[in-house]
């Protein structure tokens, strides 16, 4: 143990002696893992210690560390939310879930919507965004030892990284990362341009390294007679950005000239515009090259001042000027922040790395045709499933299997009848979480149902998917119309003696758009018989008596079996199906037919064999009163039960059994089950509940 820790004494410098002592029982966790076998991936060591370079804080060190994948297999395994704490628990199970994540395909290379659904997944999926960090580390070292591997696992690694990781620390800020990750990648999928541009670039180093040295130098003197100072060094360029913009200028190498780079870091803002204005007043300068990122940061919160001049041997110099806290910025992005020890406090690059953080986690611009959807559905508040073929889908929080379904398609979500969650048969009210795999079960039959977007039965969440089923209803109520428009037209010509009616001119007395919205206006009684008669010109007939019929036998059962009534039927308890429900029944052997939800997991999970005793049934005219469940969550327990019960008792609801369970921080879940004639009386109960104080969310148990 004594040989691990003394290897690794630069982890320990500049923390506290408690922090010590924590990295020391990390490291003795580390020294029980046996070396006898060699192990090709990065352990949690090595990671650590290229975070150092981030001064990051103890927390950020020990989850690392004990984030190494070979501390799983300890025969006992460590339990490290009692010896660490909880905050470091949560930050190596998120390290495990992003190391473990196998969602990445080559063939998101050609849909970049699925690159960029799957980098916010992995944003939005981390409790703490230090294990994103902690993840680029790994992913550094990964691509490190990256030769010992087959070059197909070369490859795929190398293509991942450009296409999600490096991204991902473009995005944060963290350019560090980001240059390495880019030119590593690079160099294992374009050997051979790689080393092309390091061998050009090797040619003419003493020539470049002469023009920065003499720029630096004249800069300095004009910097020293003003009274200034400041840190100024040559900037390399990176590999994988040189090779960008030689193809988005469609110039070779030695047709850039824009390879050289100089950084300028003074002490305060004022300076950065003084050194500017040196600058352009020494050498010539391109002035569309300029760019001023201090006044206008970049999004991920960079600030700058871009200059490129042109010094007396025609090289072009780009030029940087920043504060040191840009500098600290611009190269740590949001892991800026933890670069202080204990003791240490926040300060604006903190604050500013953290509303960066927090304004990249919110929806960009959207299509114009979502409009309000992605004006109140943030990125923040979003889930990223997957479908049975790996494919990520972006719904928003608090989605269900129904919402996966018309995200799908829309006639997907019309036949939809069930769903599997994770391979488990779930209800289609369930609220999806990221990373879940979903599968929808669909029929013959499309035709969504009434329940679906009445918003107190939660089957919907996304204004998306609550449009298309209304859209449906809506096109279903215009075709009845249009045909029953027909019929009264073709009557109301047969009893004038017309062969047919003239729909041309109809259209035109009534100033509609078509024939269509013709039919649909008499199908709505919009236009009468009285005035398709006074159309024709012809006078109206007398008004014939009504027909006597023969009254239809009513109806007694509350459920009839494929039109056959008094069949005897009971009701399932697992999904408790009430008036106004979709369902479906099940011939039983002992107790004749059980009556279920057509979503009922135990029908949409049932074996082939058993399809046949299925049988098609169908709401009677007989009131009934069902027993449902529901169940009330509120955040404080306080009148909870008593502000239900009356709200119950003024809305004649029966309360045939009820459960109160408490939490030590006074939130509560309360278990009901409550006496319901119909769908549309349990939607009214359920808002009237939502409406009492303290109230989180009450929903019919399934």
């Amino acid at each position: 143990m004594q040989n691990i820790i003394t290897s690794n004494q630069p982890l320990f410098n500049g923390f506290s002696v408690r922090d010590e002592a924590l990295i020391q029982q990390a490291l003795a966790i580390i020294a029980k893992i046996p070396e006898d076998t060699p192990y090709l991936r990065p352990k949690g060591i090595d990671v650590a210690a290229i975070l150092t370079i981030f001064n990051v804080d103890a927390e950020t060190l020990l989850a690392t560390i004990l984030s190494d994948p070979r501390v799983s297999e300890l025969d006992p395994k460590p339990d490290i939310a009692k010896q660490f704490g909880t905050t470091i628990a949560a930050l190596v199970k998120d390290i495990n879930w992003l190391n473990k994540l196998n969602v990445y395909s080559t063939d998101m290379i050609h849909q970049p919507n699925q690159a960029e659904t799957l980098r916010r997944m992995l944003l939005s999926m981390t409790q703490d965004v230090r294990a994103v960090l902690i993840k680029l580390a790994y992913r550094i070292k990964r691509l490190r030892i990256l030769p010992v591997e087959a070059y197909e696992v070369r490859h795929f690694i190398a293509q991942e990284t450009l296409d999600i990781y490096a991204p991902i620390a473009n995005r944060l800020g963290i350019h560090q990362f980001k240059w390495e990750l880019e030119d590593m990648a690079f160099r294992y999928l374009e050997p051979q341009i790689y080393l092309k541009i390091v061998k050009a670039l090797a040619a003419k180093r003493d020539q470049r390294e002469a023009s920065i040295k003499d720029f630096i130098a004249l800069l300095n003197t004009h910097l020293g007679e003003e009274g200034m100072s400041a840190e100024i060094y040559g900037r390399p360029k990176h590999i994988y950005s040189i090779w960008k913009k030689m193809q988005r200028k469609q110039l070779d190498i030695d047709e850039l000239y824009d390879l050289l780079a100089v950084r300028v870091i003074v002490d305060n803002l004022t300076n950065c515009y003084a050194v500017l204005g040196i600058v352009h007043g020494t050498w010539q300068y391109i002035p569309k090259e300029f760019d001023d990122y201090i006044a206008n940061p970049k999004e991920n919160g960079y600030q700058s001042l871009h200059t490129v001049i042109i010094d007396p041997n025609g090289n072009r110099i780009e030029v940087q000027i920043r504060t040191r806290e840009m500098h600290e910025f611009a190269e740590m992005g949001v892991a800026a922040h933890w670069s202080y020890k204990e003791g240490g406090k926040h300060n604006a690059a903190m604050d500013k790395s953290i509303a960066s953080l927090r304004k990249l986690l919110e929806e960009k611009e959207g299509d114009d045709n979502l409009g309000d959807d992605f004006r109140s559905e943030l990125f923040r508040d979003r889930v990223y499933v997957l479908t049975p073929a790996g494919k990520l889908v972006d719904l928003v929080r608090g989605a269900t299997p129904l919402d996966f379904a018309y995200a799908i398609h829309t006639e997907i979500g019309h036949s939809c009848r069930g769903a599997k969650v994770n391979g488990r048969i779930c209800p289609l009210t369930y609220s999806l979480k990221s990373g879940e795999q979903v599968e929808i079960l669909t029929s013959k039959d499309i035709r969504p149902n009434r329940n679906w977007i009445d918003p107190n039965l939660g089957y919907l969440k996304s204004t998306h998917a609550i449009s298309k089923v209304k859209s449906w209803f809506k096109h279903q109520q215009r075709d009845e119309n249009i045909a029953a428009g027909k019929a009264i037209l073709d009557k109301e010509a047969q009893r004038l003696g017309l062969k047919s009616a003239n729909l041309k001119e109809l259209v035109q007395h009534f100033k509609l758009a078509d024939t269509d919205a013709l039919l649909e206006a008499i199908g709505r009684n919009d236009i009468n018989s009285r005035q398709l008669a006074a159309f024709f010109k012809i006078p109206e007939l007398e008004p014939q008596p009504p027909t006597t019929l023969k009254p239809k036998p009513e109806k007694k059962s509350v459920v009839s079996v494929e039109g056959i009534d008094n069949v005897l039927t009971t009701f399932a308890h697992c999904c408790t199906p009430i008036l106004g429900d979709d369902i479906i029944g099940y011939i039983s052997h002992h107790r004749g037919i059980t009556v279920h939800r057509k979503d009922c997991g135990n029908i949409t999970n049932i074996s082939p064999e058993k399809q046949l005793q299925l049988i098609s049934v169908f709401w009677g005219t007989q009131k009934a009163s069902h027993s449902v469940p529901i169940v009330i969550r509120a955040y404080n327990a306080r009148h909870l039960l008593n502000n239900v019960t009356q709200a119950l008792t003024q809305a004649n609801i029966h309360i045939t059994n009820a459960a109160l369970e408490t939490n030590p921080d006074f939130s509560a879940v309360l278990n009901l089950t409550i006496q319901i004639e119909n769908t549309r009386q349990l939607s009214l109960v359920l808002g009237k509940i939502s409406q009492l104080p303290n109230i989180v969310d009450v929903k019919r148990e399934i």
